[in-house]
């Protein structure tokens, strides 16, 4: 069992007022907070070690650079990829996503077809629709069901020698469903298609093993995992980085420049151009130490505890319905008070300190499914406690009355 009183005191910001009442925090699916150790790491760069990178015979530089690629395999580790060069620095999920939609822009022909899940994250739908009418090839979508669950029967019945590219997200931001990704990347695998998974909810709940999956493509973003907005990270299969042209042109990403012709570096660099995020990315790299250091298991068993208790005390509230009912789900509510909208429910919240999250959450394709213009989602996190679901249960009750 994780102590959950000594790890809020690791995390500044919880000790916030807002109007007057403690911040109860309950946004963790948009954003994770920060924790004091990867603060110090951030500080630590700009006030002893700033410097560029891979390009400097000088001191700082040097340090730099061994900061960095440190944190590259710890990411490494974490994931357990089997080399560090198939780990990229990315700006975040997104970034990532599209990288990987540019490459296979040169990789596919009209007619080909490309899977996606019905409940993606729009991150992971636009950069697909955009690479469909470069090429010509075809988006063809994996229903969900009214829990929340992909409908695996149809999947298969998808998957044929035209398949080249199957995505989804390992766990969905608006309802908390896990799916079944080592039975989506094996279906995948054998029609001779690739896979990429949106591992950005994923990866503050549970650790992926890339190897294990045997997953072509696995992006996340650091914010997600307790470190700084604007870095994250692609894992791609050594295979298919090499097959893959560069996503941009620029310094670094080179082995030699003429005006004739350019002879593009090895990875991990092939795909990383420019300056990088430096501070952020070593940060991230002590972000993951601190997750590590509590233990991927202890926070999903805590995070579940949390979960069961939040969602037996919400549907004791008269006309609650949650969305996602899935068995198998991690620690987000999405729910709504028949006759209330959303938005007014997360306005009173906020009145009363505690953050939630409302709208359709950049997956409109599910309240679309739901026939819902949003919904209020609390998602929690391993330094949430059982007293900030109270203070939040209340807070949905006293929003109820006023609003009804």
């Amino acid at each position: 069992m994780i102590d959950v009183k000594s790890i809020r005191e690791d995390f500044p910001i919880l000790k916030r007022e807002i109007n007057g009442y403690p911040l109860v925090y309950l946004d963790n699916a948009a954003t994770s907070q920060t924790p004091k150790q990867v603060i110090d790491t951030i500080v630590d760069y700009y006030s002893n070690y700033n410097a560029n990178i891979h390009r400097g015979v000088h001191t700082l530089s040097q340090e730099a650079t061994d900061k960095y690629e440190m944190a590259r395999k710890t990411i490494q580790k974490h994931f357990n990829a089997k080399h560090s060069y198939e780990i990229l620095f990315t700006s975040g999920t997104t970034h990532g996503i599209n990288l990987v939609a540019s490459g296979f822009a040169a990789l596919l022909k009209p007619g080909d077809e490309l899977l996606v899940s019905a409940m993606e994250h729009h991150s992971n739908i636009v950069p697909w629709q955009m690479l469909c009418e470069k090429t010509g090839a075809v988006l063809k979508v994996i229903p969900m069901n009214e829990e929340g669950d992909l409908v695996m029967d149809s999947y298969k019945a998808l998957l044929n020698d035209k398949t080249k590219l199957v995505f989804c997200n390992h766990i969905s931001n608006a309802l908390g469903s896990i799916n079944p990704v080592e039975e989506i990347i094996a279906g995948a695998h054998a029609v001779g298609a690739a896979v990429l998974i949106d591992g950005a909810q994923a990866c503050p709940h549970l650790k992926a093993d890339v190897q294990a999956l045997d997953v072509d493509f696995y992006t996340v973003s650091a914010h997600k995992m307790c470190g700084p907005t604007g870095v994250g990270v692609l894992y791609g299969k050594e295979e298919w980085l090499r097959k893959l042209p560069p996503y941009q042109g620029g310094g670094e990403m080179i082995a030699e420049v003429s005006f004739e012709k350019t002879t593009y570096a090895d990875l991990p660099h092939k795909f990383e151009a420019g300056t990088p995020n430096i501070c952020g990315g070593i940060a991230f790299g002590a972000a993951v130490d601190y997750l590590n250091g509590i233990g991927m298991d202890a926070i999903a068993a805590y995070e579940q505890e949390l979960l069961q208790y939040a969602t037996g005390k919400l549907l004791e509230i008269p006309g609650v319905r949650i969305f996602g009912t899935s068995a198998n789900k991690t620690s987000v509510i999405s729910f709504n008070i028949e006759g209330i909208h959303p938005y007014d429910i997360g306005a009173i919240l906020d009145k009363l300190g505690v953050a939630v999250r409302t709208g359709h959450h950049c997956a409109q394709p599910i309240m679309d499914y739901y026939k819902i213009p949003g919904t209020v989602r609390a998602s929690f996190a391993f330094y949430n406690t059982r007293e900030e679901v109270d203070t939040f249960i209340e807070a949905v009750k006293r929003a109820r009355n006023m609003l009804l």
